[in-house]
């Protein structure tokens, strides 16, 4: 059995970036759960790039876009740069959405529910999550538009 015309529909979603300043994020449902688009400031960049691997609780990407990596800042972003992060807005502990724009201990995101800091690559830095915020499928399909799923 193949999908329906209606679910292949919901499969993926053109999301227009053009709007988005550094600095800034924008949230968008995909699926059903909140996507966080950022981009970054070279502040953001440099901060992240900085992190030793070694000090991170997980230490895989979770980016299926760029499968079996380390967790590496370049292993999460959608371009060399670094300046554009997506990632699921999902607390990788028990499903809450998390503050971003700077929040928590290292300047990236932060879950009140129970305390998760991720930092300015949306990795876990402290607290229970065991996972980073997951990257989904996704593409840049033109300088302005990002294709999920």
């Amino acid at each position: 059995m193949n999908p329906s015309a209606d679910v292949k529909a919901l499969s993926s979603i053109l999301v227009d970036v053009s709007g988005v300043e550094v600095g800034t994020q924008i949230s968008v449902m995909f699926l059903g759960k909140p996507v966080f688009i950022r981009r970054r400031t070279q502040e953001e960049i440099d901060e992240a790039r900085a992190v030793e691997l070694s000090g991170l609780i997980d230490t895989l990407s979770e980016n299926p876009n760029k499968p079996g990596t380390d967790a590496a800042d370049e292993n999460r972003t959608m371009d060399e740069a670094g300046e554009w992060l997506v990632m699921m807005g999902v607390c990788t502990h028990l499903g809450c959405v998390p503050l971003g724009d700077g929040a928590g201990d290292f300047n990236g995101w932060f879950c009140p529910c129970h305390g998760s800091h991720y930092d300015t690559a949306g990795r876990i830095r402290k607290g229970p999550a065991p996972q980073n915020l997951h990257v989904p499928v996704a593409e840049f399909t033109d300088a302005t538009t990002i294709k999920l799923g």
